[in-house]
């Protein structure tokens, strides 16, 4: 983990620091509400890394706290380096591998030379199971995604994770005073869409064109925010891949593992949490094998995320969202198959062991028809409740709502015939990293990772995803239609034939067999 540490740091890392001699680049220099920002160049791509957009950063007694909002500063700072990464589990994601820190509510913008006036804004939210991840894994580094289209501006942004972001704590004596521990990072998210609002024109950007995007627990939190209260005002579009609002927990599970928690600590209360240091508290929740997502608490969140859908709270926004074919052997891959055969199990005792005996055999029936190595009935089935199920019921409810949908069904392989097309295999596609090739194990098809990235930027520009025949790469126009509940049309992104298809000509979800997992949200 060091020598990841170190190359990140030769890469990215310094610590930003306030400029009091004037001796700076004004050319390079953004004046914002909270502070004037001097970035760095590389090619035609200014880079503004480690802004923070809170006015104090959620350490010492501001742990488990609300963000809180930025002031006016008439000071000049660098924003020439990545902010440390949140504290995060760094066995999976390069994002955690690098230094934490709770001083962590930054933001990275990138943009370019090109002079168009108001540029639509892509904001990115980094995956990584709400416990890991961060805005300085070298993938979400966007200057060739800018330097491909100029005319848009990105951000990415951090927010707190684990047991810092989403720890239930109102239950503990003392925890009155901690009523939003359970969605911190959701409400981190929500104060950087803020600052992008109130600064983003600065730089060029449009604020009232601005496009929230993610991945995993990117692409849920990008499904969440529509219906978290105070939120729509900052953005009108949302991509979401692989990633609903299907990754929640209730209430009493969040007591549980907070409760698991307190015992591995030997604490009672808040008052002794806040005594315990980041890695400890990260040690601990890591001993107890609770995973901390967003909590369905009523308040942040609605106590069923899938009503708030069909009842319209989300159908002002246009959403783009979908699936990768084979989502689930990406952990069997990163696992390894005693890893997988273990958290298989876990999650079978957990979740499984109690279904109906009728929907318990509905699943068995599912896994006995498929195909392949031993673990792939497993891993289809949590593929299908985890991710590609709840990607088709958000189209369902949005459509349903009245709404507008774009649905996607991503299908190119890598050559390990473990991988195929697992979770996050698209993310070296739409961020122009094909050096990228740990997981796809090969550079896609040039001409299609280059459509696929059109098709995004079209949508975060226009809110419709098509391609003209001027538009497209290959010069063939790319009709994307929306979804609904007729002919449940979707876009398969064949890595050779783009094109749009019935679901029930492709099959993306068992309807009788599958689908009704959405509403344990995670089985």
């Amino acid at each position: 983990m060091n020598e990841i540490r170190e190359k990140l740091r030769e890469m990215y890392g310094g610590e930003n620091k306030p400029i009091t001699d004037g001796k700076y680049d004004h050319s390079l220099a953004v004046k914002c509400i909270n502070g004037t920002f001097v970035g760095r160049k590389t090619d035609n791509i200014t880079v503004f890394r480690g802004i923070p957009y809170v006015g104090k950063q959620p350490v010492g007694d501001l742990r488990w706290k609300a963000p809180v909002d930025i002031t006016p500063d008439d000071g000049v700072y660098e924003a020439y380096y990545n902010a440390k990464s949140a504290y995060g589990n760094a066995s999976f994601e390069v994002g955690s591998m690098y230094y934490w820190s709770e001083d962590c509510l930054y933001l990275n913008v990138f943009r370019s030379d090109d002079t168009t006036a108001k540029k639509p804004v892509m904001v990115w939210i980094h995956g990584g199971a709400f416990e890991a991840g961060g805005t300085i894994d070298p993938m979400f580094d966007c200057v060739p995604f800018v330097q491909e289209h100029p005319d848009v501006i990105v951000v990415t942004i951090a927010y707190r994770l684990g047991v810092m972001g989403f720890l239930h704590l109102s239950h503990l004596s003392d925890g009155a005073d901690y009523p939003d521990s359970q969605n911190l990072g959701l409400l981190d998210q929500q104060k950087a869409l803020k600052w992008v609002h109130e600064n983003i024109a600065a730089f060029g950007g449009d604020p009232d064109n601005v496009t929230i995007w993610g991945e995993s627990a990117g692409g849920a939190s990008c499904s969440m925010q529509p219906i978290v209260p105070g939120s729509q005002q900052y953005f009108k579009r949302l991509i979401a891949e692989s990633g609903s609002v299907n990754q929640t927990r209730t209430p009493e599970e969040g007591m549980a593992c907070t409760n698991k928690l307190m015992e591995v600590l030997g604490c009672k209360t808040v008052a002794d949490l806040l005594k315990v240091d980041g890695e400890k508290l990260l040690d601990a929740s890591a001993v107890n094998f609770c995973h901390q997502f967003p909590e369905r608490d009523g308040r942040i969140l609605p106590t069923d995320t899938w009503a708030a859908y069909a009842n319209g709270a989300a159908k002002d926004i246009t959403i783009l969202v979908g699936c990768n074919k084979d989502e689930m052997d990406f952990f069997v891959s990163s696992f390894g198959k005693e890893g997988w055969d273990n958290w298989v199990a876990a999650r079978k005792q957990e979740k499984f062991a109690h279904l109906p005996a009728d929907e318990k055999a509905l699943v068995e029936s599912y896994m006995r028809d498929v195909k392949g190595d031993y673990y792939e009935a497993d891993s289809r089935v949590f593929s299908q409740s985890w991710f590609i199920a709840p990607t088709i019921r958000i189209s369902e409810e949005q459509s349903k709502a009245g709404g507008k949908c774009y649905t996607y069904y991503f299908t190119p392989e890598s050559p390990d015939p473990i991988m195929k097309c697992g979770h996050a295999i698209e993310l070296a596609v739409v961020f122009n990293h094909p050096e990228f090739t740990a997981d796809t194990g090969r550079a896609f098809d040039e001409t299609f990772c280059k459509t696929m990235r059109a098709m995004w930027v079209q949508f975060a520009k226009t809110g419709c995803p098509s391609l003209s025949a001027t538009e497209s790469p290959d010069g063939k126009a790319k009709q994307w239609p929306l979804y609904d509940r007729k002919d449940k049309q979707v876009m398969v992104l064949d890595e050779f034939d783009i094109h749009p298809a019935k679901e029930a000509d492709v099959k993306i979800v068992d309807w009788e067999r599958t689908y009704f997992l959405t509403k344990y949200y995670t089985l």
